[in-house]
């Protein structure tokens, strides 16, 4: 089974978290998005491991996944997915290369304003974006654990609500539900914030002769 689309938009949605982009929008400020994007605006770079879990609309495990990311402000990101569902997923701030070995195939999209629509720019770190977009609520759970739920407000959204969890202020877990119920859990583990990653962990080597299909093309 091939890389679910709902873990394409958690990529993106993580990959929103080291991104700066302005929201157009009228929203009234709201406390839950201040308090997550003041602390968002502390991630320098975040490393991780991780583990995904996708469970359908009955409570059955479809898919699990694992694998490791880098991501650095600003814009850069790098996803690897392990076998036997091999992906790799690189954004330089302006581009995102996703390369398929088992199809030999790179995809290039570019980050325009039809990509902002997505959850793409879901996290961008802003202190007052967030409210622009998503009505955000938060909670603390114990001293240490505070939750964070995202609810699009345009209802052409891909997804209804995404919950990231986070303790002693690392970003720990991230849900998302799509409009079919589908629900994917990410779990990071051995997380390292906010320490020095090289630019060049952010570039992308695949073997001579690979499809490269440019978005739009």
């Amino acid at each position: 089974m091939r890389q679910s689309f709902v873990n394409r938009l958690l990529t993106l949605a993580l990959m929103g978290l080291f991104t700066s982009v302005a929201l157009a929008g009228d929203a009234k400020p709201d406390a839950g998005a201040d308090e997550l994007a003041s602390l968002l605006e502390s991630y320098e770079s975040y490393q991780a491991d991780f583990l995904q879990i996708v469970v359908n609309g009955e409570g059955n495990k479809v898919q699990e996944t694992s694998g490791s990311l880098k991501a650095k402000r600003p814009g850069l990101f790098y996803w690897e997915t392990s076998a036997p569902l091999s992906q790799f997923i690189v954004s330089n701030g302006d581009t995102v290369e996703v390369y398929d070995p088992d199809l030999e195939q790179v995809t290039i999209h570019n980050l325009d304003d039809r990509v902002q629509s997505t959850p793409a720019l879901l996290l961008s770190g802003e202190v007052g974006n967030l409210e622009e977009t998503y009505r955000v609520s938060g909670r603390r759970i114990g001293e240490h654990t505070q939750e964070f739920t995202l609810e699009p407000r345009s209802p052409d959204s891909l997804f209804t609500s995404l919950q990231l969890t986070f303790f002693k202020g690392e970003l720990q877990e991230m849900r998302m539900r799509d409009s079919l119920s589908q629900l994917s859990i990410l779990s990071f583990d051995h997380i390292r914030l906010n320490e020095p990653v090289e630019a060049s962990a952010f570039t992308l080597d695949y073997p001579e002769g690979v499809d490269i299909i440019r978005d739009g093309a």
